[in-house]
């Protein structure tokens, strides 16, 4: 690897020799300047990791020659280094982006300290990312392994998240693939554990672990006995490492006093969870209560529309006689409009707002080829929804809510994974179009791939017609029909789907918060 290189302009330089010999025996190359202007030569013709810069120098003085380095080098790391300790000096040399100030004298340790926390920090940093995740890796998989519970699956799968996060620090891309695999492996026990197990969920909720139809009993009504106005936040599609990946934000205005998860219904689909959730019922039951309200997957129009009147009749049979809102966010307009009426808003009980871009985001991604560029993988795919919430009206409004006294419930209705098996699938022409799930009247399909549920009574899911029945595709398996199967294998490879059986898509965030000062 090569050196390090290191600039250095003091005008006694020759009283630093200690130092620079120091640097050098750990390393580091040093070229020593006397004056501005050699410095500024020597950022011009040459690049340099980092350059410690006096401030007081004969001539062109350090802030002057920090100014013309700055200009030539904006990316190169200085320090700058004075005796005085005047606050001015300071906070002229912190306006125009030092990386660091040292007070004269400094001694050989303290230099070291500085030139690794500034030019090796990455290396260190990837190097300590690399060891933790080994260490942990042999217990994550051995319990990806044994026969977990509920809990200690969404517990292994934060883990997960946990670490996919932190090897993006890190340069060690075999470490990477060792994750990929394991979370590979994780997704296939898991989606062996969700077919022995979820017909029992749905039948014996009292055991089951928390699910869409309990959503709001178990985390929003208790919230609204304590006299502080509920915002109930849902970004549609949102996975929980996107979640993780926004906390920070979140962070800076609100307290976070519980950061769980809970598990999306199959189909892990708009339409079936996010119904479910603000009904507190499971699909079947929804149909046969509000028969008119329901629409099935093969019927015209939009799938969820009757949010608001679910939400105040679940509110009744809650014995809940308090004022709501309802605002659902579909664009750029209706964002804006969202944050300019954000006090009317917070004038009742419980604001309800459901916020639909992430999952525009992972459907426009599936048909634009640019979008698949800049979001090819998670890690971009997370910095691309960051990206967004940064700079979107969500982050406008949310800083509104903070500004007063409130809870904050922020959950989403199911998640999505990234596809890359296609599985052939055969079925009529009334068979669904989703990617993940299919239902429909006989269906032929590759039953290593999907978990086959014949009565859909059994997990309390609609049937159209008699013969219906549902598949969900498990793990990162996508549907294929034979027709023209290579064109579409190809377009529909590694992209972000849900309706199925994977971490990503079940196992979601429900955060609450209140804001700082409540």
């Amino acid at each position: 690897m090569d050196k390090i290189k290191i600039l250095w302009a003091d005008d006694e330089i020759d009283l630093l020799k200690p130092h620079i010999l120091f640097l050098e025996t750990k390393g580091f190359e040093v070229t020593a300047v006397t004056n501005g202007a050699e410095a500024v030569e020597e950022a011009t013709d040459k690049f340099y990791s980092l350059i410690f810069l006096d401030e007081n120098m004969p001539g062109m003085t350090g802030l002057e020659t920090l100014y013309k380095i700055k200009r030539i080098r904006p990316e190169v790391p200085v320090v700058m280094i004075t005796k005085s300790e005047e606050e001015m000096v300071m906070e002229d040399a912190i306006g125009s982006q030092i990386s660091d100030y040292l007070i004269k004298p400094v001694n050989p340790k303290q230099i070291l300290l500085t030139v690794k926390k500034l030019v090796d920090t990455k290396r260190l940093v990837s190097e300590k990312i690399t060891l933790n995740y080994q260490q942990d890796f042999r217990e994550l998989s051995m319990s990806v392994n044994e026969q977990l519970n509920a809990e200690e699956w969404m517990d292994v799968y934060r883990k997960l998240v946990h670490w996919d996060i932190e090897l993006e620090k890190s340069d060690d891309e075999t470490m990477k693939d060792v994750l990929v695999t394991q979370k590979s492996e994780a997704n296939s026990n898991f989606s062996r554990f969700v077919e022995n197990n979820y017909v029992d969920w749905i039948n014996d909720p009292d055991n089951a672990p928390l699910m869409s139809p309990r959503l709001l009993s178990k985390k929003l009504i208790p919230l609204l006995d304590n006299g502080k106005p509920t915002v109930f936040l849902l970004i549609d599609n949102l996975r929980y490492d996107q979640w993780r990946i926004m906390q920070p934000k979140f962070s800076e205005l609100f307290n976070i006093k519980d950061d769980s998860t809970y598990f999306s219904i199959l189909p892990t689909a708009t339409n079936y969870a996010r119904n479910s959730i603000f009904t507190g019922m499971m699909p079947s039951e929804i149909a046969k209560r509000y028969p008119k309200l329901w629409v099935n997957d093969e019927d015209e129009g939009g799938k969820n529309l009757n949010e608001q009147e679910f939400i105040g009749e679940y509110l009744k049979r809650a014995r809940k006689d308090i004022r709501f809102s309802y605002n659902k966010i579909t664009n750029l307009e209706a964002g804006k409009s969202l944050v300019d009426n954000a006090s009317n808003i917070l004038n009742n009980d419980l604001a309800v707002v459901i916020y639909n871009f992430v999952d525009l985001l992972s459907h426009v991604r599936t048909e634009m080829q640019v979008l698949k560029e800049l979001a090819e993988d998670e890690p971009a795919y997370r910095s691309l929804t960051f990206s967004w919430f940064e700079h979107s009206p969500l982050y406008d409004f949310l800083k509104k809510v903070a500004s007063k006294k409130v809870n904050l419930v922020l959950t989403t209705d199911h998640g999505s994974v990234r596809v890359k098996r296609p599985s052939k699938i055969i079925g009529d022409r009334n068979t669904t179009t989703n990617l993940r799930y299919k239902q429909g009247k006989n269906l032929n399909f590759d039953a290593k791939a999907v978990l086959h549920v014949k009565e859909p009574d059994d997990i309390l899911l609609p049937a159209p017609f008699v013969s219906s029945s549902y598949v969900f595709a498990k793990e990162d398996n996508y549907f294929v029909y034979p027709n023209n199967y290579n064109y579409y294998v190809n377009f529909f490879k590694d992209t972000f789907q849900h309706g199925g059986i994977s971490l990503e898509e079940m196992i979601i965030p429900v955060i609450t918060m209140e804001s700082k000062g409540s």
